[in-house]
This record gives C-alpha cells, structure tokens and sequence, in this order.
C-alpha cells in the first residue's frame, strides 16, 4: 500500500498547481479571491506561514510585497522549484515538511497562517486534526489562520458527468450517502458544515467561509466557455461580492474557512 506522501507526490511530480492557477479561468479566479482575502488581513512586514506551499505562487508573490514569508512543502520535486523559485529574495524562507508536524516552529510564531492544500490530502481523522491543532498553535493569539478546502460536490459536479457518475458516488459517499476520506481518493472532499465543524472545539473564533472559484472549472471544459480579458476583471469583482453567500458555497470547488486564534 503506498502512503500518503507517495500518493501525493506521485500526482503533483506530474502536475504543474502553479500553471493551473495562472493559465485556466478557475485558477486565475482562484488566486485573485485568495489574494484579495489574504490581504484583508496581511499587510507589510506581516509574519506570514504557507503549509502546502507548492512552487510558491502565493508565498513568493506576498514576499515581493514585504511580507516575511516561511513556506513549507511536502512533495520534493514541489519542494526543489520553491527553492529555485526563491532564489534572490531574503524575506523567505523555505522548508521541506508535513503540515500534521510543525515542530520546528515555535508557539504563537506567525501573524498569518495559510494551509493552502494539506486539507484536500488529509483523510484520517487524527491526521486531520493534528494539522488543525499545529497551525493554531504556530499562529499568534489574534492572528488570522486560512484554510483551504474542497467540496466534494464540486468534486463530483467538476469530475463525473462524462459517464462515470456511479463510480464518483461511490469513491465520495458510502451507500447511505455519509462523504468518504480515504488516501486513494488523492483529493477529498467535504460538506462545508462538515468542515466548519471540525474546529468546534478549538480556540479559534470563525471569520467567514467563502468560495473562490465558483462553478468555473466544470464549465470551462465546455468548448464554448468564453470570459475575454475586457470581461474577466469584472467578473472576479462580480464573484467576490457573492463568494461568501451561503447558498452557493457548495458548487464552488474550493473554499476558504477562515478564522481568529482567541
């Protein structure tokens, strides 16, 4: 059985994140809401965190922008262009590593904390917690944690309307329905209460929920999809107006939960 971090490393060894988020449509969205919500509370000289930094499309743009950035990554050929991708700027600091093991970080050592993709690869509980209780713990009292995530209805809406609806519900939801989190699912996906309630319990007071990139990556696939550059600006202003409405937070595909540590 491979691990985890096999599994991982095997699909984004072949698969460029830092491209889909410049190239496609949903990923240009993507990171202009991500952005637009990272600076509502990271500015200048913040002490920033990014866990699942990939090749650092977010951690080295917020360091051209005088943040102080640390940004960990797990998978090794991720980890070699975030190095290389470094190279020249003295505000971050990048190292290889398991979001579910910050012990190379002290309590309370960062203003932001930005857990940007260890929650769509996380499937035991323990381990899920475990990386929800080390990115609070790393985070200052007061300070701003995100997390990224996925619903597992865009999952299905985005992946299993080319003829393979049955075999999507049955790798997402067991026969009665409850959502499945299991390693060879690669990426997993959740109910935003479900989600929202994983930090119950936790010393954290909840901000907002919002969507990022709404129903653009199923619909881009059709080969009438259309938003030219004159139109595409204010589309993403359009979309952030709406991004946090309950009603629509399950058909985007990725979601932030973010949140204040008491």
């Amino acid at each position: 059985m491979s691990t985890r971090t096999e599994i991982v490393s095997e699909f984004y060894g072949q698969y460029d994140e830092g491209e889909r988020l410049r190239r496609s449509r949903h990923g240009q969205l993507e990171y202009a809401v991500t952005m637009n919500y990272i600076h509502r509370f990271a500015e200048k000289g913040a002490k920033v965190l990014e866990l699942g930094a990939g090749t650092g499309r977010y951690s080295i743009a917020l360091a051209n922008e005088g943040m102080d950035v640390t940004a960990v990554e797990l998978v090794e050929s991720n980890y070699a262009a975030l190095r290389e991708n470094c190279t020249g700027l003295e505000n971050i600091r990048a190292y290889q590593g398991d979001a579910t093991d910050l012990s190379r970080f002290e309590d309370g050592a960062f203003d932001v904390t930005l857990v940007f993709g260890p929650m769509y690869h996380l499937y035991e509980p323990e381990e899920v917690d475990r990386a929800i209780d080390e990115a609070i713990r790393v985070t200052k009292p007061g300070g701003v944690l995100l997390f990224a995530f996925i619903s597992v209805f865009a999952i299905m809406y985005a992946n299993y309307f080319f003829g393979n609806w049955a075999l999507g519900q049955e790798e997402n939801f067991t026969s009665d329905y409850k959502i499945r989190h299991f390693k060879e699912q690669l990426f997993t996906g959740y109910d935003v209460v479900e989600f929202e309630k994983l930090f119950e319990h936790k010393p954290v007071t909840w901000i907002t929920t919002a969507g990022v990139d709404g129903l653009l990556e199923p619909i881009e696939k059709r080969p009438d999809f259309d938003i030219p550059e004159e139109d595409f600006g204010a589309f993403v202003d359009w979309y952030m107006a709406f991004s946090e409405k309950r009603e629509l937070l399950g058909c985007t595909n990725h979601l932030l939960y973010i949140c204040r540590k008491k």
